[in-house]
């Protein structure tokens, strides 16, 4: 006798979307928010056990913020993950780090390193190669826009102060701030980061632009230069 219910055969109460409809998203839990993303399950499970399959995957990373680390290619290695369903909760990844993003924008919570890590913490502790960006604020230190001037390897991003003077005096900026991340987790700046964190601030004070910080991105931390003695 097969003892496996359909989404249909649940009672309402435990379907999710019927759940959501009655209780609203708040009265969902993790799997069942990721199984209406996922719709349907297999022959063999329902969506909500295909949610908590990818939510409890073995490897290092567990539940919701394990999405963030996992490739669209990673994803289809799930049994019941098609091409269709990877790019979807690939897609609602990048959606929450950008929803986070904009949150954090309309703080303007650009003051301190710390605020400034934590409005970029999300957008860049997650991503598998170094990426760098430039931070740009106008004479009363307000965000005017940021730019990826950057993207490398696991390891390594190559910065050109040509590009980035380029890019600031596009904008009009008047103070910058760098920003890049490290995969291994660790902010810690190499010989070669605070090497050309120099030899830009120096280039910045010729065209009259202000350099105030390099802050490296580590896993849910961060190293400010301008703090650590790095940047004078």
């Amino acid at each position: 006798m097969n003892q496996f219910l359909t989404q249909k055969e649940l009672p309402e109460s435990e379907r999710p979307y019927e759940k959501c409809e009655r209780f609203g998203p708040g009265a969902l839990s993790d799997a069942e928010l990721l199984a209406v993303i996922i719709r349907t399950g297999t022959k063999k499970e329902r969506a909500v056990d295909l949610a908590i399959r990818v939510l409890n995957r073995p490897g290092a990373k567990k539940g919701l913020s394990a999405l963030h680390y996992y490739s669209r290619q990673e994803l289809q290695k799930i049994r019941g993950i098609g091409k269709v369903k990877a790019i979807q909760l690939c897609c609602v990844a990048e959606l929450a780090k950008r929803m986070q993003a904009a949150v954090d924008d309309e703080k303007e919570v650009f003051r301190t390193p710390e605020s400034i890590a934590k409005a970029y913490m999300e957008r860049l502790r997650h991503c598998r190669t170094e990426q760098i960006i430039l931070l740009m604020l106008d004479t009363k230190g307000r965000k005017i826009a940021d730019e990826v001037i950057s993207q490398g390897t696991v390891n390594m991003a190559v910065l050109e102060p040509r590009e980035v003077l380029c890019v600031a005096l596009r904008y009009e900026a008047v103070f910058l701030i760098l920003l890049h991340n490290h995969p291994s987790g660790v902010p810690v700046p190499s010989d070669a980061d605070i090497a050309v964190t120099g030899r830009l601030a120096k280039a910045c004070e010729i065209v009259g632009l202000e350099l105030r910080d390099h802050i490296v991105i580590g896993d849910n931390c961060y190293l400010s230069m301008m703090e650590k003695g790095f940047l004078q």
